[in-house]
């Protein structure tokens, strides 16, 4: 059961603007752990009103894996596929992302995937009628939407942590965060008294942008070896 949304807003606010996802999780004394406490965030984030980001979207688009997944990885927001759908990476960076994988041999079974922001940010593309484009999400809205990020990784408790993106990325360690500087090496990540192994590349998005694809997804498969040898 989620807690109460006024927890987060002062009086004649609403949550929405409190920018902080705080007062939806399920309360502490009511959380659990493993696959539980996965669906049970599951099911709380789909009433999320965190940010105004809710208003547009279609749904909550919530991580999916096993909660004793090895590898954790996290992109930046959900694309208008993953908003229809309601799961992440279905798309077309989705499918990118699961040809790397297997080329890289990291097991999808053994792999959690989340976003940094749960909601679809987007605009009407001008001249293109009711197309929907996404919008890069602020850190502000990054930072109201962290507290579900953080309590999948508290569950999860990965081997590593793969972060695909700057937004990502800037998610995670802030603004200062630049993707081109940190991607393909592996840093070690104190979080409550346990060490989390992050390798840090580009989003499977920024492939598909590419004009010279083949080279940008070799370097993709570079980075995600990083990862694969710290399973090995």
């Amino acid at each position: 059961m989620a807690a109460k949304a006024a927890k987060g807003a002062t009086d004649g606010e609403r949550p929405e603007e409190a920018y902080d996802a705080t007062p939806f999780l399920p309360e502490a004394e009511r959380r659990t752990s493993g696959n539980a406490g996965l669906r049970a965030l599951r099911e709380a984030a789909s009433g999320c009103r965190g940010c105004p980001l809710h208003e547009n979207a279609t749904q909550t688009v919530f991580g999916t894996g096993d909660a004793h997944a090895r590898v954790f990885l996290v992109g930046e927001q959900p694309g208008d596929q993953e908003d229809r759908k309601g799961a992440p990476f279905v798309g077309p960076a989705g499918r990118m992302l699961d040809r790397a994988l297997d080329e890289v041999g990291i097991d999808p079974a053994q792999t959690y995937v989340t976003n940094a922001v749960k909601h679809f940010k987007w605009a009407h593309e001008e001249g293109r009628g009711k197309r929907r484009i996404h919008k890069p999400p602020t850190l502000r809205e990054m930072t109201a939407c962290g507290p579900w990020l953080a309590a999948e990784l508290a569950l999860t408790e990965p081997e590593v942590l793969v972060v695909l993106g700057a937004t990502a990325g800037k998610a995670l360690f802030g603004s200062s965060f630049r993707v081109t500087k940190e991607r393909g090496s592996c840093t070690e990540r104190e979080v409550h008294g346990r060490t989390e192994l992050v390798v840090p590349t580009i989003h499977p998005s920024a492939i598909l942008r590419a004009d010279d694809q083949d080279e940008v997804y070799g370097g993709f498969l570079a980075d995600l070896r990083v990862a694969a040898r710290v399973l090995e």
